[in-house]
């Protein structure tokens, strides 16, 4: 066994074939280059000109003797591009470091990387090696950015990451395969706090990323979701999304999802043949350009709400190789000797710089922006000495500092009309009850155009409501329930807030005042310090919708 020798698992992979050639290039490397056909490793070896590292085609299947083919080959580095790794075992990686070699994967599947740890730690100090899993773009990639924005800060609010590459990049079978398995089922999604769940490729927006422009994503399975949720002490929401370039390719999977979502499909996986195919098709009016995005908001280490975003921009069809980036950072800490025996994720050993130093010889460009706010929506809308006059409480709820998350109790009266119904199903009004549990999150960020905006999400036992405030100026804000947006006159004084609803509009269609729901929505401070909202609205020739009034107090001190 040499310092230098390596074998690659799915050597002839979409991404086994990315990190040959990026590490082919470094003299005193010896790659083993590993196929279920040592021709056709052959024959793609043979496509590697000027290639400086020593290499060799391997004939490998995991699946037979292979404890046997590892002692052959001796490798001091095993590295795993195999996948998918949706649903696979350990086997591999514990063949590798019984063999006495390092081990390293591009897994990005949930429940592989949860258990990764605790299955391998202790084989490898036992052997004297280590073994690293998640070396690729998720979750080691957005793991380094998460931690590099974050450096110092004394709270973190939300996390949200995207990926969207660029639609003429070669997509093999593992990858369908991976998306098809939770595409429409239940991933884990760190909401309000704690560990929550939602639909695979459901929840679809727009991104913006600098110099590519606006893409569609949707919710992806990854281990960041719920990881870097307690890692970060993340306060409100980790969110991960994925998309396709080719529309009618991304359309065409959230389809499947919510088809399956509502069990009007079954397993997809016999489409995968058929989606492959159409990528013929479909990919040909898509770029080679793809792209990361990386929002993160919270305050800083003096204390200020900051929005940190940090974006990757990759052309001329590089984007399949930031996958494989993290694993050869890794590979280049193992020949250093510079990694601790045992298991763990292969971010623990590596930083952002480590990743950034691999993308030298692509078309790859990061960019960091950080923005401060130093005022609320209600601040801004106030005035500083409106806002000052406000109760210390209320203050502390609508500051830009102030705690993400509140709880308490409410008691709820719904309106008993069938109109009234119906509206309140169409709002997502909760149901009537006393004493109903009841929080409130309060993520503020900046839009791509620097304009501040505030998500409120209210959820009062399950049932949960979400708008967004942005400030109108001269004491008024927009409160936005899709597709209807509401002007409100903020008017205050030392004892609260009062809302009134002065107009409202469907999109950019504004609406009758004589239709429009009245609000008789305030904010105030109970005897024993508490906040307390009470809110009823109505809606002319209907009646009473719902009525919700009670108390909240903060989680956390901001």
């Amino acid at each position: 066994m040499t310092a230098q020798n390596i074998l690659i698992i799915g050597g002839t992979g979409v991404f086994g074939k990315r990190l040959v050639r990026h590490l082919s290039t470094q003299p005193g490397l010896v790659l083993n280059v590993s196929s279920r056909s040592a021709t056709k490793a052959a024959a793609f070896i043979n496509t590697l000109s000027g290639a400086k590292a020593e290499l060799h085609a391997v004939t490998l299947d995991c699946q037979v003797n292979l404890q046997q083919q590892l002692d052959q080959i001796r490798p001091f580095i095993v590295v795993d591009c195999s996948g998918p790794f949706q649903g696979a075992s350990y086997d591999t990686a514990r063949a590798a470091l019984e063999s006495g070699a390092h081990f390293i994967d591009l897994a990005d599947a949930r429940d592989y990387l949860a258990g990764f740890a605790h299955a391998l730690d202790a084989i490898g100090r036992q052997h004297d090696v280590c073994a690293l899993s998640g070396a690729s773009s998720t979750p080691t990639l957005s793991t380094c950015v998460a931690k590099h924005l974050t450096v110092g800060w004394r709270r973190v609010d939300t996390i949200d990451m995207s990926i969207t590459p660029g639609g003429k990049s070669e997509v093999g079978r593992s990858v369908i395969e991976a998306i098809m398995s939770y595409a429409g089922k239940n991933v884990p999604l760190w909401e309000e706090g704690h560990l929550s769940q939602t639909t695979g490729w459901g929840n679809a927006k727009r991104i913006d990323l600098p110099g590519l422009g606006s893409r569609r994503v949707a919710t992806v399975e990854t281990f960041d979701a719920e990881y870097l949720g307690p890692l970060l002490d993340v306060q409100s929401r980790v969110s991960f999304s994925a998309g396709l370039e080719s529309g009618i390719e991304q359309r065409g999977v959230e389809s499947i999802a919510a088809l399956r979502k509502y069990k009007l499909i079954g397993s997809p996986n016999a489409l995968i043949p058929l989606l492959l195919k159409a990528r013929k098709i479909t990919r040909i009016p898509t770029s080679s350009s793809g792209g990361m995005l990386v929002n993160i908001c919270g305050l800083n280490a003096d204390g200020v709400m900051t929005q940190a975003k940090w974006s990757l921009i990759v052309r001329q069809d590089h984007g399949p190789y930031i996958p494989i980036l993290p694993a050869a950072a890794a590979i280049r800490k193992l020949l250093s000797g510079s990694v601790k025996p045992g298991a763990d994720f292969a971010h623990a050993t590596l930083s952002l710089a480590d990743i950034l130093e691999e993308m030298r010889p692509y078309n790859i460009k990061t960019a960091t922006s950080v923005v401060q706010t130093h005022q609320s929506i209600f601040e801004t809308t106030l005035g500083a000495k409106g806002f000052e006059a406000l109760p210390a409480r209320l203050q502390q709820f609508h500051g830009p500092t102030g705690p993400v998350r509140w709880s308490g109790e409410a008691d709820i009266e719904r309106g008993s009309g069938v109109l009234s119904q119906l509206i309140a199903r169409l709002f997502g009004f909760p149901q009537s009850g006393l004493a109903v549990p009841v929080t409130v999150s309060i993520d503020r960020e900046r839009s791509s155009q620097g304009e501040p905006f505030e998500i409120w999400t209210r959820t009062f036992a399950s049932k949960t409501m979400t708008s967004v405030l942005t400030s109108l100026g001269d004491s008024m804000v927009f409160e936005q329930f899709a597709p209807f947006t509401f002007a409100l006159k903020l008017d205050h004084d030392s004892d609260g807030v009062r809302m009134p609803l002065v107009k409202w509009r469907a999109g950019k269609l504004r609406l009758p005042r004589f239709l429009a729901p009245r609000s008789d929505t305030n904010e105030y401070v109970d005897d024993d310090g508490r906040f307390r909202f009470d809110v009823e609205l109505s809606a002319p020739f209907v009646g009473p919708l719902v009525h919700y009034r009670g108390w909240l107090k903060p989680d956390h001190k901001g």
